[in-house]
């Protein structure tokens, strides 16, 4: 920024030199017989000074605003990566999306005008101070206009703030439609409701088109004035200045400088309109910027972290009168009072009915969410005293919801360790039943698949998720109903596959299938965030009426395993 201010300076320098030398030239090289051509030279030097400073400027005013913009961006994007799950929950992906990007564009913008504007200052302020010098009565009047310029300047910033942040918010409400509509076409497509988004996209196009032109508006009726005002004191210049020539009292080289040097400041003032409409969506964008970076995330690492036993029986998992609700100003919570211990190497079963807790249990232990009372532990250690890093490389977990990133199978699987060997990864594959399909692929592991991986079956996804999360090599593996959309027969498949991993880690499978749920050690029945019963399958099957309930919703549900 600096340098950049220090070029602004000299092509200041350059700049309003010129005309002084126009005007010596004209007095002592024309009308004197001077040394015309030395003055010609001195013009020729100052210009050339004005244009070199002139790229150098624009240079370092685009190269910083582009490395402010790239270190912003990066900071929003680690912050976001950093911010909890409650906040991803509340905001959605296209509202971020223009945040880090639409809004950036806007603040940079205005970093690339900070030594542009500068110059413009000096060189009204050079400028001004000159004419006062050459003819203070003509500079008055040359000038009579500025104080104008800057009301309507102030009310003009006044007036577009509000609708430059309108139209921003608007544009987000659009990218989310957008991003919501592209990311879940599948759905669109398969219940024909394309109409029904376009009608969406239509109303939030419509609300941004009504903003932009309220801000139209507004541009419309300062901008002419904001233009003319200055060239008001050029007509002053070439009246009041043509009479104190004739008279005497002013030379022909200082009328012309004077004209050059209100000609000036003719353009420096015109650019005030873009400076403040630009500064305007700066500011808006910075609002908007800033709400995000100011979001404190709620789960961070503690000041002094407790690490993880690194040898004995690992993988043990208490929860100690565990409440906890996703809301936190209701009476209700997902969880009250849960005491659950998983013993090291004890492959347990979760069972109950929607809405019982389940998958918040899943969610707590890896400390997706921080629990309101009570303490979840692993192997003995408060999960909310291990760094984030190490307690989520301990625990590793596949959603219901399977996520692929648009890459080969191999990334995919190897996500947790990009330096993953080959061994490694087809051994993970294989552990999860997905090494046959995986060698049918067209160039085996190295086959990218599209966007969320939906170039494949839901099983097929699935068993990735698995194989990913098997790599990773977790204390604690957590599978929140993972096999739901493997049929039957491959899921017995992949839990057999499952044997030689479960046999010395901690497994917590979220099911409901019988079958699977009967490969587990222990049955745990979750009832209004307690445990109700425990006990295997074949016991609960048995004796607890509350458990067979549980069993007949599920199997009666569309789509349900046998």
């Amino acid at each position: 920024m600096l340098l950049g201010m220090l070029a602004s300076v000299m092509w200041t320098a350059g700049r309003v030199t010129v005309p002084l030398m126009v005007q010596l030239g004209l007095d002592r090289g024309v009308r004197e017989d001077g040394p015309l051509l030395g003055w010609v030279l001195l013009i020729l030097g100052a210009g050339f000074v004005s244009a070199v400073f002139l790229g150098v400027r624009r240079y370092l005013a685009f190269r910083n605003a582009r490395i402010i913009e790239a270190k912003l961006r990066d900071r929003i994007f680690a912050h976001v990566q950093r911010l909890h799950f409650s906040f991803h929950d509340a905001n959605a992906t296209g509202e971020l999306m223009s945040r880090g990007n639409t809004d950036l564009q806007h603040f940079q913008n205005v970093v690339v005008l900070v030594p542009l504007t500068f110059g413009n200052f000096l060189i009204v302020c050079a400028v001004t101070l000159i004419m006062v010098i050459i003819q203070p009565m003509l500079a008055l009047l040359a000038l009579v206009s500025l104080p104008f310029v800057n009301v309507l300047g102030r009310r003009f910033a006044q007036r577009l703030h509000p609708a430059v942040l309108a139209v921003q918010q608007e544009a987000a409400q659009l990218a989310a439609v957008v991003e919501e509509t592209v990311s879940g076409v599948r759905v669109v497509k398969g219940f024909g409701s394309e109409p029904v988004q376009a009608a969406k996209l239509e109303v939030e196009a419509d609300d941004v088109f009504d903003e932009s032109m309220r801000a139209s508006v507004i541009r419309a009726r300062y901008m002419p004035a904001i233009e003319v005002l200055p060239n008001i004191g050029l007509i002053t210049v070439l009246g009041y200045g043509g009479h104190l020539v004739l008279n005497g009292d002013m030379t022909v080289g200082e009328l012309v400088s004077f004209n050059i040097y209100v000609l000036m400041l003719v353009q420096p003032l015109r650019m005030l309109g873009m400076i403040v409409a630009n500064a305007q969506r700066a500011a808006s964008a910075g609002e908007r910027i800033s709400e995000v970076l100011e979001t404190a995330p709620r789960i961070v690492d503690p000041e002094r972290p407790v690490p993880l036993p690194a040898t004995g029986a690992l993988g043990r998992v208490e929860f100690r009168n565990v409440s906890f609700d996703y809301r936190p100003d209701t009476d209700a919570g997902v969880l009250n009072g849960l005491d659950l211990t998983i013993e090291p190497g004890e492959s347990v079963a979760l069972v109950g009915a929607t809405g019982s807790g389940k998958s918040t249990v899943a969610r707590l232990l890896p400390r997706f969410y921080d629990v309101d009372r009570g303490d979840v532990r692993l192997d003995g250690v408060d999960v909310r005293t291990v760094r984030r890093q190490e307690l989520r490389r301990a625990v590793g977990i596949v959603f219901e919801e399977t996520f692929l990133f648009s890459s080969s199978i191999r990334d995919n699987i190897a996500f947790a360790d990009p330096e993953a060997t080959q061994d490694v990864v087809e051994r993970a594959a294989r552990l999860a039943g997905a090494d046959e399909f995986i060698a049918e692929m067209p160039e085996g592991y190295d086959t990218v698949i599209g966007e969320r991986g939906f170039s494949l079956s839901g099983g097929q996804r699935q068993r990735l998720a698995i194989a990913r999360a098997i790599l990773a090599d977790p204390r604690v593996l957590i599978l929140d109903d993972a096999t739901s959309a493997v049929d039957p027969t491959k899921e017995h498949e992949i839990r057999d596959a499952l044997g030689e991993v479960m046999a010395r880690r901690t497994t917590i499978v979220i099911a409901h299938r019988p079958a699977t749920i009967a490969l587990a050690d222990r049955v745990v029945l979750l009832d209004n965030g307690r445990v109700a019963a425990e006990g295997t399958h074949a016991e609960l099957l048995a004796g607890n009426e509350r458990y067979r309930e549980v069993l007949a919703v599920d199997r009666a549900a569309p789509g349900a395993g046998a």
